[in-house]
C-alpha cells in the first residue's frame, strides 16, 4: 500500500478563487488547491490528483498512488473499489487498456511503476465522453508528458526487504518540432500470501456437520522490466502528431505448501492431505497508440483522431506433488497449465466546438474490439509410468469478443454563478462468448442510452455547490462468464456464470466544497439504485470444498457522505483527512438469504506531512476499511499505517525510504453463512514493504521546490 501517499490531498496554500474562464473557449475554470509538491484540482465532472512528486510514486506501483486517492481503495492482491464498489473502470490517458481488464487485472495493477504517472483523475459521474463501462465510475492514470525544450530526466535506484530492488532511468530530447522520450525500469518483486480457510458443512455420505480446515501458504518472486518510447511532432502551431509504444514483462517463480485437514468431531480428523506445488509464470503486455490533433478555423476548435492498441498475454505452469497422511494412500502427482491472450483495439474521433459565450460542445465518435482467450489443461501423473494423461476436467477452451460502437454529444454552458454540463452517450454492444469445450454459447446484442448531468454553482466565500448524475453499466467480465472451474486453490474452487447479466446504475451526488485561507473541506453527499449486481456466491461441494461463483442480485442501494479536510497545524505541520460513511442495502432473497439486508461504516484516511526544513519531509498516514455487506454475510475491516521520509541531498539528488503496511494489516477475511454451509475465508498479504532509493534529476531542470526536486514534466 501507499507510503505517505495520503498526501496526495493535503493543500498548503489554497486558492482563493477560481481564474475567469477564457473568453470564448468555453472552458470552465477548475479550483485548484495547490501544495508544495502535490496538488487537487477540481473541474466540473471530475477530481486531478497530481502525484508527480509523492514519496510513493518514485517507488512504488500505480496500486500503491491510487491507495491515497479519497474514497478509492486497494486490497493486498490489487484489487480496486470505489467508494465500496469494485466495479471501477480504470483508464489510461483516457483509453482501455488490455492489462487492466480481466482476471489479471488486479495482480497487473501492483506491477506498473508509478514513477510514470504526472495525475490521478477520479470520476464517479463520468461525462458522456468517457465509456459507460464501470458502475462505481472512472480511474484515469494520466501519464507524465515531457515537452520542455531540451533534454531531461532522472535515474533511481533501491533497494527494499525481502531482496526487492527497484532500477529506472527515463528522459526527454525536444528540438524545435520533433520531440523524443523514454524510460527503462527494473523491478523485483517479492510476495508472500497465506490463505485460510474453515468450513463446516453436512457431510455428502453420513450427513453429519463435518469441519475443514485449509492452510495454504505461498511465495511469489519476479522480475518485471518495462520499457516505454514516445515520439512527437508538430510541424506547426495548428497539427501535432504522437505515437507512443510501451512493453513490459514479468517472469518468475511461484510456490506454495497447502494442508487440508477434515473431522467429524473436534479434534479428531478423518482426513489429511498435504499439497506442495512449484511453478513458473510469465506475461508480457505491450501498447501503441498514435493521436493526431487539428486545430480547425477558430481557437480552441479542435478534431482528434486516435488509433491504438493493447495486448497481454499470461502463460502459468505449475507442478503438484500430493500426499496423504489419513487415510494412508499413496503419493500422487498432477500439473496445471493456464493460458490467456487479450487484445484491445480502439478507434476514436473527438470534436470540439466552442461556440461563443462560455458555451462549448463536444462531439465524438469510438469504437471498441476486445478480443479474449483463455486455454486451460491439466494432466494427472500415472503412477506407474510417471506418463502424464490429460484430465478433462481441468482441460477447457475459452473465446470472448465484445464491440462496442459509441456515439456522443456533451453541451457545457455557464450562467452568471451557474456552470452545467450535459451529456448523452449511445452504446452498441455486441458480445459473442464461446466456451469451445462443451460448446456452450453465448451472444448479446443491446443497444442503450447513458445520459449525465453536472451542475456547479459559486457561492460567497470560495464556496462551491455542486449536483450531478448519471446512468453507468457494469458488463461482465469475460472470466467471469466461463463455466470453467478454476482448481489452482483445490478446497476454495473458482467458476464463472455464463447466464450473467449487464449490471445497470443510476447514482446521484450533491456536494458543498470550501476552500480558503489555507483550509480546505468539503461534504458529498451519494446515492446510488443497482439492478443486477453481480456478486459472488459461495456453496459447499463437500470433502471440504466450496465453490464461488457470481450471480446477480434482483436490486441493491448505497449511498453515503464523503467528507474532506486539509491543512496546516503549524508553519511546518500540514493535515489530511477523507472518509466515506456509507450505507449499503442488498436483496438476496433470489440467492436463498434472509431477504433485504444492510449495513452501515465508515471508510477513513489520515496523515501528516512534517517538514521542518527545506530538504527533510516525513510523512504518516493511516486508511480503515470498514466492515462491508455481502449476499451470505460480510468482510472484516482493513486497517493499514504507512511512513515514509525524503531528504534533500543536494539540488539534484534526494534519498528517499518508505515503509508501507507497518502492522501487515492487510488481511481479508470474509464470513458466508447458508443453510447449507458457515464458511470462515481469510487471504493476508504479507505486506510490509520497505524501501530505501536515491533519485537523481540530470538535464534541463525546473527550479527546486521547498521540500525536494522536481524536474520538467
Amino acid at each position: 500500500m501507499a507510503l505517505g501517499a495520503l498526501l496526495l490531498c493535503m493543500p498548503v496554500a489554497v486558492s482563493a478563487a477560481a481564474p475567469p474562464a477564457a473568453a470564448g473557449t468555453g472552458a470552465i475554470a477548475p479550483v485548484v488547491v495547490t501544495a508544495d509538491r502535490l496538488s487537487v484540482e477540481t473541474l466540473i465532472d471530475r477530481k486531478v490528483y497530481t502525484i508527480s512528486a509523492d514519496l510513493q510514486s518514485a517507488v512504488g506501483t500505480v496500486a500503491d498512488v491510487l491507495t491515497a486517492i479519497p474514497s478509492v481503495e486497494v486490497d493486498g492482491d490489487g484489487n480496486v473499489s470505489l467508494r465500496g464498489d469494485s466495479n471501477v473502470t480504470i483508464l489510461i490517458d483516457g483509453r482501455p487498456a488490455a492489462q487492466l481488464s480481466g482476471a489479471s487485472a488486479a495482480d497487473n495493477l501492483l506491477q506498473i511503476p508509478a514513477q510514470d504517472i504526472e495525475k490521478i483523475e477520479v470520476i464517479t459521474n463520468p461525462p458522456a465522453q468517457f465509456k459507460a463501462d464501470g458502475t462505481a465510475g472512472i480511474i484515469n492514470i494520466i501519464m507524465r508528458k515531457r515537452r520542455r525544450a531540451g533534454s531531461s530526466g532522472m535515474a533511481q535506484a533501491s533497494a527494499g526487504n525481502r531482496e526487492r530492488a527497484l532500477f529506472g532511468a527515463s528522459g526527454n530530447y525536444n528540438a524545435g518540432s520533433l520531440g523524443f522520450s523514454g524510460g527503462v525500469s527494473l523491478r523485483q518483486d517479492d510476495r508472500r500470501r497465506i490463505v485460510e480457510s474453515s468450513l463446516a458443512a453436512p457431510d455428502p455420505v453420513s450427513g453429519a456437520l463435518l469441519r475443514s480446515d485449509h492452510n495454504l501458504d505461498e511465495h511469489v518472486r519476479r522480475w518485471i522490466p518495462v520499457a516505454k518510447a514516445g515520439v512527437d511532432y508538430a510541424p506547426n502551431d495548428r497539427q501535432s502528431l504522437e505515437l507512443t509504444a510501451t512493453r513490459g514483462e514479468r517472469s518468475g517463480n511461484r510456490f506454495f505448501d497447502q494442508h487440508d485437514t477434515s473431522s467429524l468431531a473436534p479434534g479428531v480428523p478423518t482426513t489429511i492431505a498435504d499439497r506442495h506445488s512449484a511453478g513458473r509464470e510469465w506475461s508480457i503486455d505491450t501498447s501503441q497508440r498514435l493521436v493526431f490533433q487539428q486545430t480547425l478555423g477558430r481557437p480552441g476548435e479542435t478534431l482528434s483522431l486516435m488509433i491504438g492498441r493493447s495486448a497481454f498475454h499470461e502463460r502459468e505452469h505449475y507442478d503438484y506433488t500430493n500426499s496423504y497422511p489419513l487415510p494412508p494412500a499413496p503419493p500422487s502427482g498432477d500439473d496445471l497449465n493456464l493460458a490467456e491472450d487479450l487484445v484491445t483495439r480502439e478507434l476514436s474521433a473527438d470534436l470540439v466546438l466552442p461556440l461563443g459565450g462560455d458555451r462549448s460542445l463536444k462531439l465524438g465518435y469510438d469504437l471498441e474490439q476486445d478480443d479474449n482467450g483463455y486455454d486451460n489443461s491439466g494432466d494427472n501423473v500415472d503412477p506407474v509410468t510417471g506418463a502424464l494423461v490429460v484430465n478433462p476436467g481441468l482441460t477447457n477452451q475459452f473465446r470472448y469478443a465484445q464491440q462496442v460502437h459509441a456515439a456522443y454529444g456533451s453541451y457545457q454552458a455557464r450562467a452568471g454563478a451557474w456552470t452545467w454540463q450535459g451529456g448523452l452517450r449511445l452504446e452498441r454492444t455486441r458480445v459473442d462468448a464461446l466456451e469451445v469445450t462443451d460448446s456452450i454459447a453465448n451472444d448479446r446484442t443491446d443497444l442503450r442510452a447513458y445520459p449525465s448531468l453536472h451542475l456547479d454553482r459559486s457561492l460567497p466565500g470560495g464556496a462551491t455547490l455542486s449536483f450531478s448524475a448519471s446512468r453507468r453499466v457494469s458488463r461482465p467480465d469475460p472470466g467471469a462468464l466461463n463455466p470453467y472451474t478454476d482448481h489452482q486453490d483445490t478446497q476454495n474452487l473458482r467458476a464463472g456464470n455464463p447466464a450473467l447479466l449487464p449490471q445497470d446504475t443510476q447514482s446521484y451526488e450533491v456536494g458543498y466544497s470550501v476552500e480558503a485561507k489555507g483550509l480546505a473541506y468539503g461534504l458529498t453527499g451519494y446515492f446510488r439504485r443497482d439492478r443486477n449486481r453481480v456478486t459472488d456466491v459461495t456453496r459447499a461441494l463437500g470433502g471440504g470444498v466450496v465453490l464461488t461463483t457470481k450471480a446477480n442480485l434482483p436490486r441493491s442501494r448505497s449511498g453515503g457522505i464523503e467528507f474532506t479536510a486539509n491543512g496546516h497545524l503549524t508553519s511546518t505541520l500540514a493535515f489530511g483527512l477523507s472518509g466515506n460513511a456509507f450505507y449499503n442495502e442488498i436483496d438476496g432473497t433470489a440467492l436463498g438469504a434472509p431477504g433485504l439486508e444492510s449495513t452501515t461504516g465508515v471508510n477513513a484516511k489520515a496523515n501528516l506531512d512534517y517538514r521542518p526544513t527545506s530538504a527533510a519531509t516525513a510523512q504518516l498516514s493511516a486508511t480503515r476499511s470498514d466492515k462491508r455487506l455481502t449476499p451470505q454475510g460480510f468482510v472484516d475491516a482493513i486497517n493499514i499505517l504507512n511512513l515514509g521520509y525524503k531528504q534533500q541531498l543536494e539540488p539534484r539528488l534526494a534519498a528517499v525510504a518508505t515503509v508501507s503496511d507497518l502492522f501487515s494489516g492487510q488481511r481479508f477475511r470474509r464470513h458466508a453463512a447458508s443453510p447449507s454451509l458457515t464458511d470462515v475465508y481469510e487471504r493476508h498479504v504479507l505486506g510490509r514493504v520497505a524501501y530505501v532509493g536515491l533519485l537523481y534529476a540530470f538535464g534541463s531542470q525546473k527550479k527546486s521546490k521547498p521540500g525536494g526536486f522536481d524536474y520538467e514534466e
